[in-house]
Formats: C-alpha cells, structure tokens, sequence
C-alpha cells in the first residue's frame, strides 16, 4: 500500500471500500436533492421492459440524466411519456452503483410543451384525422391466402430478409418488392411512388398484382422513422386499393401510417406472419377438422342407434298402455251403478216423505177436518140455545106464579115478543155462519177439484195401478205386474194377460152439507 502513495510519509485519510464509497455519495445525493422538479425532453423511450419499469433519458440543450419510473408509479401516471415530449418530472435524485451514475426516479410527470417535432405530427394527426382517414370502417381484411405479396421496404437491410424468410417458413408465396429508401430526403416521395405502383399494376399484366402490401422498416428515432409521417405517404397508403400491412420500427414506436393502415404489425417479422397463414397448421388443421368430423358422425350415428334401441325398450305394450284406462272404467261403472241405485232408492224416499206431507195437506183432508168442526160447534149451538130455553121456561115459569093474569098476560106477551125476537136474531146468525161455511166449503171443494188427480187425467194423463189397485212408479214395477189398469178421464183400460176390465170406480162421494136443525130435540 505505500508503495502506491506518492511520498513515503503515511497518510492520515480514512480507507473507504467502493461499496461503502458508493453508499456514502448515495446519501449525500439523496439528502441533499431530497424531492426535484426537471424540466426536459423525453429521449430514448421505448416503453416498460419485460419488468414493468421503464428506463429513458430527460435531455436539453446542454445535458442529459437518466430516467426511471418504477412500476408502480407507472401505472398512476396521468400523462404516458412519449419519445420527444417536453415534461416536467417530479422525483428524487439518486444513484446507480453499478454504473457509477446518477439517476432521477420520477414520482409523478406532467407535460411541459412538445418540442418541434412532436407538434408538427400532432398537428398532421388532427388533420388527417378529421378528414377521416384513421376511420375503422374504411379499413379492409386481409386475405387468408395471397396469391402474390408485395413489399415496399429497403433491399439491403434485415427487414427484407426477415420478411422473405418467414413467408417461406410459413407458407411459400412469390414476394414482389419495390427497393425504396427508408430515410432521407427522398425516402417519402419514393414510399408513396412505391404504394401507387403496385397499385396501378393491373390484375391480369405481365407483373402480377399483389393481393396485399407490406410497408417496412426497422426501429429507429422519431427523426429515423419521419418519413413514414409524411402527408404525401399517409394518402397514398389510404387511397391504396389493395390491403396494406404497416410494419414500421418497433412495437412502440407509432407513425402516421400505422393509424391509416388496414393493420399494423409491431415488427416486420410479424408483418410476414400476417400477411400468410402457417401451411403445416392448415393441413393439419384440416386433418384435424376431418378426423373430428368423422368422428363426431360416428358417434352421432351410435348415439341415435343408441337411443333408438333405449326408446323401443321404454315404449310400453299396447296392453299395458291400456290396462289403467281399463280398470279406471271398471271402477267407475262399478261405483256408477251403485251410485244410481242409491240415488234411486233416495229420491224414493224423498218423494215418498213429500207424499205424505202433500196427502196431510191436501185439500180433502183439510175439507174433512173442516166438516167435522162445522158438525161439532153446530152441535154445541143447538144444546147451547136447549139449554139457554130450557132455564128461560124455568125462569118464566117460576116467576108465572108470582104476577097477577093481567100482569102475567102483559109481561108473557112482552116475554113472547122478546123471545120471538131472539130467536130470529139467533135463527139469522145460525142461517148466517151456516151459509159462511158453506162457502167456505164450495171454496175447499174448488180447491179440491183443482188438486184432484182427476183434473190431471182430463188434461190427457193416465194413472197406471197394478192388479191390486197399488199405483206402478217404476218400469221394474210395471215389468213385474202381470196386469195393468190405466185409468183415463172417461173410463179404465187393462193391459195384460187379458181378463174383463173392472168396472168403472164411482167417484167418492162428497159428504152432503147438511144443515141441522137448531131447536131440534
């Protein structure tokens, strides 16, 4: 170690590792730019790595720092940085070991002005935009299988030998390319030159015309690629009639003609592999598609068969699909006549209970009744008047005696014109209510008449009794008895095993109205 130092005298400096070295200006950097704002460009953006975090530089005039923005605070960025925006970052400075190199780790970024560039393509993007260029509904789909592919991009770099190698990997199809420059003063007019060839090109000329277009060219800076932003390229790859393919840069990098293409591609690698489908998937997809096909007609067919055989098992026998129906019927039958013969036998009950009670009612009865009361107070009346005579003669009698002839003779011819006169007040009330019952009795006897089944038989009915005069209600009855008297209105008719008809039943003689005497003895 001192033979290292300058002198031969020991030095009284402290001995720091680099590790420790390193820490030490970490700190001191860190403590003494705790928080910062920096105002700069954005350079060399290319998007979050594989990691998430995203690694560029913030650039002016006269210097540069590197940039970093973890990604967690990636994802709560209001502003995406893009290549050649001006923004003002907010962060901390520290540094980076490994490299021996400071570093800001950005918190939060807003924008602070586009530089001369970026203004000019946002202003060229609003135009064509409004003029409805990057519209989806004008973009077209791609053939599945082109027959000819036609490639504007350099002859001499990477990206023409990419394109052809993986179009012969995947499914060898004749390639036409048009060798333009990609970067330069002429590079844009050359490009749309390029497009509007091939689009000229008829379909059945000498030169086959493409079925689809790829525009290419590797990555590069917005400076590198500014061709492809150019007004002159953007409509011409618009007002191309043949489906065209962008595959301009990297992934992350965005020109105007990725917005107008039919598709864009992220390298021209994947351009090849959009433009022509892998032969190998396709006859083995087809192989696939075939023996699945078959397959499933197979299986389908044994499926049928199969449910086929299942639903002539399940299907039950005539003679067993019948068999329920058939003893429901003869349940029900069953429980029919049974049901019949006790509605039979209840509605005979029913009507016979009625019959008694009309026949209690009737009219005769109630005329009978009538009669006898009639008959019982008349009777009570003419003992009641004997009595009553019987106790006046007593009366006059004992009292006779005691008047004198003249007085007697005076009193008996008024006691004689008294009894004159009650009697024919008492012969007029008898002569009256008996004439009250009586046309209470003619009124019954219309009732009578009018209730007699005689009026039903003059109306065109008959009444059927058997042999032994018991009325028939029933066919079974009727079946039963061997001989029939139908009576009608004018007379009676039997029906039978024959036998001299009986003779006419005299009607019931209504009792006479008879009216007692009321003095009789």
């Amino acid at each position: 170690m001192s033979d290292l130092l300058p002198d031969s005298q020991p030095s009284n400096a402290p001995e720091w590792t680099v590790s420790e070295l390193s820490g030490a200006l970490k700190r001191t950097v860190e403590d003494a730019f705790g928080y910062v704002r920096v105002r700069g460009e954005i350079s060399g953006y290319r998007g979050p790595v594989a990691s998430g975090h995203a690694y560029f530089a913030l650039k002016d005039e006269g210097a540069k720092i590197d940039a970093v923005i973890w990604k967690g605070n990636m994802a709560r960025l209001k502003q995406r940085p893009e290549e050649g925006m001006e923004v003002i970052a907010h962060g901390r400075l520290t540094t980076f070991p490994g490299k021996s190199s400071y570093q800001i780790i950005i918190d939060r970024l807003e924008p602070a002005g586009l530089g001369a560039l970026m203004a000019l393509l946002e202003e060229r993007r609003r135009k064509l935009a409004a003029e409805g260029l990057f519209d989806e509904i004008r973009k077209r789909a791609l053939p599945f299988l082109p027959r000819v592919v036609g490639v504007v991009t350099s002859p001499t770099g990477a990206v023409i030998r990419d394109i052809l190698h993986r179009i012969s990997d995947r499914f060898p199809r004749p390639v036409i390319v048009w060798p333009v420059r990609v970067q330069g003063d002429t590079s844009a007019t050359e490009i749309a030159s390029a497009i509007n060839g091939f689009d000229a090109l008829p379909q059945e000329g000498r030169i086959p015309r493409p079925d689809v277009l790829i525009v290419a060219r590797g990555g590069g800076s917005l400076e590198d690629l500014w061709s492809f932003n150019e007004e002159i390229v953007v409509r011409a790859a618009a007002n191309c009639s043949i489906p065209l393919i962008s595959a301009v840069g990297h992934e992350t990098d965005w020109t105007l003609i990725d917005h107008v293409a039919d598709r864009r591609a992220p390298t021209p690698t994947g351009a090849a592999e959009m433009a022509v489908p892998v032969r190998a998937d396709l006859f083995a997809n087809l192989h696939d598609l075939g023996a699945r096909l078959t397959g499933h007609a197979l299986r389908m067919i044994e499926r049928r068969r199969q449910d086929l055989r299942n639903l002539g098992r399940a299907l039950p026998s005539g003679e067993a699909l019948l068999a329920t129906p058939r003893q429901r019927l003869d349940l029900t039958a069953g429980r029919l006549v049974h049901a019949l013969l006790l509605s039979t036998r209840r509605h005979h009950q029913l009507y016979d209970a009625v019959s008694r009670r009309l026949l209690a009612q009737s009219p005769s009865n109630r005329l009978d009744r009538s009669r006898d009361r009639f008959h019982a107070v008349a009777d009570r009346l003419n003992a009641s008047a004997r009595i009553a005579l019987a106790r006046k003669r007593e009366t006059f009698a004992s009292r006779a005696g005691q008047l004198s002839p003249l007085l007697l003779s005076r009193r008996s011819e008024a006691g004689r014109e008294r009894l004159d006169n009650l009697a024919n007040r008492l012969h007029q009330a008898a002569s009256a209510r008996t004439q009250a019952q009586r046309e209470r009795l003619s009124r019954f006897s219309v009732l009578l008449d009018a209730y007699s089944y005689q009026g039903v038989l003059q109306r065109g009915f008959a009444l059927v009794r058997d042999g032994e005069g018991r009325p028939v209600r029933s066919v079974p009855a009727a079946r039963a008895a061997s001989t029939l008297d139908l009576q009608f209105a004018d007379g009676h008719f039997i029906v039978g095993n024959g036998g001299a008809p009986p003779p006419p039943r005299p009607p019931k003689a209504r009792p006479a109205s008879k009216q007692p005497g009321l003095f009789d003895d």
